[in-house]
């Protein structure tokens, strides 16, 4: 679906690193991941850690998420999203997605949370519960930006924390600021099959320097500077990123401008390939945003919904790799009973995305072999 592409540094500071011998959570390599992070980000500050959902739990705690909470979070999502809100002891409150962005739908979240809630003391409580629902969590799905400003204006209103997950945008924007900068905090993932990769990996953004600065005690154990004394003043989490995995993440945003230029020859090839089969549509970008396109996606019409099980069939027979959107949080075991709103467009959506092989390098490879005219 996405393999990573190794064409830069990576051999070279992978060596450099083993030769040093400081392959663990201290290192050069994490320093300056970071910062090139922040700096292509345009975020204040980056915290690496050890993957995106550790990022998102660690951000969820420092948006002061507690036990007994809820935290709202798309039902159209990849399963960490809802677990990094259950290892705060929170519950997530399952919002439904609009189709022009795949992510949350701001304007029926709104309506929701009209009918659905009440202010107490400055916060937003779910009548039906009891329980202040404390954040929110857009997901910028497949890469593509959701409506921040929709949801931004929501958050405000009903004094709600945003915490961006971003897990999957990397290089896209809205409205020509980073995903990922715009709320309390945000996250990113750099896992194998990611935009870029530091094997297994995530970060914090935020431009709080004392959210940063939190971000970066807590996750390695909250331990107390010290010469030789092991000293934690609090409950810490053994979250660092390796400098070794870094030094990783450091060749492969050498590259990244190549990657995300790469994806989008891919999108329009598939958009040109596509143009003339009806029924179906490759989903593009949202109005006023750039996106990584880090998966593409077709979009089947509803009248082919019964046809897509025979799709995916078909195409993974011919060893070309497709697969669905992921199961949506209310139909797994652990978030069945979760609160939720009416979920129609998640319903809908799920049953007519089919993603398709993305890999930054598959144009030019298909290219070569004459396979993709």
């Amino acid at each position: 679906m996405h393999e990573p592409s190794f064409g830069g540094s990576e051999w070279l500071y992978l060596k450099e690193c083993l030769d040093s011998t400081f392959v663990s959570s201290v290192g050069k390599f994490v320093d300056r991941f970071e910062s090139e992070l922040a700096s292509f980000t345009g975020a204040g500050h980056a915290v690496a850690v050890v993957n995106g959902t550790a990022a998102l739990h660690i951000a969820l705690k420092l948006a002061g998420v507690r036990t007994d909470d809820e935290v709202l979070i798309p039902a159209l999502t990849f399963v960490a999203t809802a677990n990094a809100v259950s290892y705060c002891g929170a519950t997530p409150h399952l919002v439904d997605s609009e189709e022009s962005t795949l992510g949350m739908d701001a304007a029926r979240l709104r309506a929701h949370l009209v009918s659905q809630t009440e202010q107490r003391v400055g916060s937003c409580v779910n009548r039906a519960t009891g329980r202040i629902i404390r954040a929110m969590v857009p997901m910028h799905t497949l890469g593509h930006p959701v409506d921040l400003d929709g949801l931004l204006a929501v958050a405000k209103d009903f004094n709600i924390a945003m915490v961006e997950d971003a897990a999957e945008s990397l290089g896209s924007y809205y409205r020509g600021q980073h995903t990922g900068t715009f709320g309390l905090l945000g996250i990113l993932s750099f896992n194998g099959n990611k935009t870029i990769t530091t094997g297994g990996g995530g970060a914090i953004l935020t431009n709080d320097p004392e959210l940063a600065r939190r971000a970066k005690h807590l996750t390695t154990t909250a331990k107390v500077p010290h010469r030789w004394e092991f000293v934690h003043d609090e409950l810490g989490y053994n979250y660092r990123m390796p400098n070794i995995n870094a030094a990783l993440g450091c060749a492969q945003l050498e590259q990244l401008a190549d990657f995300l230029n790469s994806k989008r020859a891919l999108f329009e090839r598939y958009r040109n390939a596509f143009a003339t089969v009806l029924g179906v549509r490759v989903v593009a970008e949202p109005v006023n945003c750039h996106s990584n396109y880090w998966l593409q996606t077709l979009l089947l019409d509803e009248s082919l919904v019964l046809q897509r099980d025979d799709i995916l069939a078909a195409t993974n027979d011919a060893g070309l790799m497709t697969r669905p959107a992921w199961t949506p949080m209310h139909r797994l075991t652990p978030f069945s009973r979760c609160p939720s709103m009416s979920l129609r467009g998640v319903e809908s959506l799920t049953s007519r995305l089919i993603n398709l092989p993305s890999s930054s390098f598959l144009l030019n490879r298909t290219v070569e072999r004459g396979d993709f005219k």
